[in-house]
C-alpha cells in the first residue's frame, strides 16, 4: 500500500525483455536507503517488486499483462519514472491509499498555466470516471492528486510548482499516456451498494399453472 506521495524520480537504466515480461533497472538514492530484495516499489504508479537491489539502482521484474495495460511498457533507457517506497503504519497519510493496481491509462488533452500551476485536463475510460468526483482524489502516475472538474470524457488536475518539479508531472505533455487509479474506497463503497440492492429485491413469486404442476410431478 503506498500513500501517493512520491519520494524521488528516478531513471530506466536498462530494460531487459524476458519470457514473461521484462525486467527493468531503475537508478535510484531516496528509495534506495533501506530497499530490499522483496520489498514493494510504486514505480509510475504500478506495485512491482524489488528483484535486486545494487548500490545506486534496483531491478524489478514485469509481467507482459503489466507491460500491456500501462505505461510501463513505453519506457525505454533515459525514461524518468516516479518511485514511493510501501507505507508504513506509524506514517501519517499525506495523500491517499494507492494500492499501486492500475485500472487503466488516461491521455493528456491538454495542459495549460494558471499562474505557477500546471491544469492536466486527462481523458479517461468511464470505468475509471465512474469513480471520479470534484474534490475526490485519483493516482495519477503514482501521485496522488485532487480532482479538480470531471465531464463525461476527462478530469482535470492542478500540479503545483513543487510536484511538477520532482515528479514525472511536470515533463508531461498533450498526447502523453498516464497510468490511473481509482480511489480504493469509491470501488468498495459500489460493491456495498451494489450488494445491498440485491438483498432489497424482493423475489418474484412463481406463476402456478399446468407447465408449472407438470414439471413438478403434481398433475
Amino acid at each position: 500500500m503506498f500513500t501517493g506521495i512520491v519520494e524521488e524520480m528516478g531513471a530506466i537504466v536498462s530494460v531487459e525483455k524476458t519470457i514473461k515480461g521484462a525486467r527493468l533497472t531503475i537508478l535510484a538514492s531516496m528509495v534506495m536507503g533501506d530497499l530490499r530484495v522483496g520489498d514493494s516499489v510504486s514505480v509510475n504508479g504500478v506495485c512491482l517488486t524489488a528483484a535486486s537491489v545494487g548500490e545506486k539502482d534496483f531491478s524489478v521484474d514485469v509481467s507482459s499483462e503489466t507491460l500491456a495495460v500501462t505505461t510501463l511498457g513505453g519506457v525505454t533507457v533515459g525514461t524518468p519514472v516516479n518511485l514511493e517506497r510501501a507505507m508504513r503504519l506509524n506514517e501519517r497519510i499525506g495523500g491517499h491509499l494507492v494500492a499501486g493496481h492500475v485500472d487503466g491509462v488516461g491521455i493528456v488533452k491538454r495542459r495549460r498555466q494558471e499562474g505557477d500551476t500546471t491544469v492536466l485536463i486527462i481523458e479517461a475510460p468511464s470505468s475509471i470516471l465512474r469513480y471520479c468526483v470534484v474534490k475526490g482524489s485519483i493516482a495519477v502516475e503514482g501521485v496522488s492528486l485532487t480532482i479538480n472538474e470531471v465531464t463525461d470524457r476527462s478530469f482535470s488536475v492542478a500540479i503545483i510548482p513543487h510536484t511538477a518539479k520532482v515528479t514525472t508531472l511536470g515533463l508531461k505533455q498533450a498526447n502523453d499516456a498516464l497510468n490511473l487509479e481509482s480511489d480504493l474506497i469509491g470501488k468498495y463503497v459500489e460493491r456495498l451498494l451494489q450488494e445491498r440492492s440485491q438483498l432489497s429485491k424482493p423475489k418474484t413469486a412463481p406463476v402456478i399453472d399446468a407447465d408449472y404442476l407438470q414439471k413438478r410431478g403434481l398433475i
